[in-house]
């Protein structure tokens, strides 16, 4: 992780929060009975978090929020670009994979940029849930967060949506390409 601050200007504050809400309310379907008013006054309390929703955005995930914890009043926002984000492709899974390659490295791998970004890869379950919210990864595939057992083998998993169907593969964790990304969520 770099020094940088983690927090926004006024300026950028204002901005991302002005996009969070119109995306907020084009896609009441995300959050049905949810008020924005109440997810702003968490994000405007916390300045790490719109940080890493201001991340997310940069890279191009589209963050929304998802669900609402009540038993923690936690706000849970997921990347809801319609294709794995942009700026999160072209990496492998994780450290260990990026150092295994001998030659051709990607320039990052999945879960070092997630942890700096302050968010969490989605895991398989997480996936199936964004996908039930609409279609996503149509032409695209996400990297999603792989059982021990499956990672300490050598593999990692990813998901996208093809046929109208959510699929889960294996992949080697050292393999990349341009189409796949991961996405991240975050609790607010």
């Amino acid at each position: 992780m770099s020094n940088e601050t983690r927090d926004l200007s006024p300026e950028q504050r204002e901005e991302l929060l002005r996009i969070l809400k119109a995306r907020f309310e084009k896609h009441m379907n995300r959050h049905e009975g949810l008020e924005w008013s109440k997810v702003q006054a968490k994000l405007e309390a916390n300045a790490e978090k719109l940080w890493s929703l201001g991340e997310m955005e940069k890279t191009g995930g589209e963050p929304d929020v998802v669900a609402h914890d009540p038993e923690t009043d936690a706000y849970i926002f997921y990347d809801c670009a319609a294709e794995s984000p942009k700026g999160r492709r072209s990496v492998c899974y994780d450290r260990e994979a990026l150092e295994s390659r001998k030659e051709h490295k990607p320039k990052n791998n999945a879960m070092d940029m997630a942890a700096d970004m302050g968010i969490e890869m989605l895991t398989e379950e997480q996936y199936r849930a964004l996908q039930r919210l609409g279609n996503f990864d149509t032409k695209t595939s996400s990297w999603v967060i792989t059982p021990t057992p499956i990672r300490k083998l050598g593999g990692a998993i990813f998901c996208d949506r093809r046929y109208d169907t959510v699929f889960m593969y294996h992949n080697g964790a050292e393999s990349y390409y341009a189409s796949r990304g991961f996405r991240g969520s975050l609790r607010v």
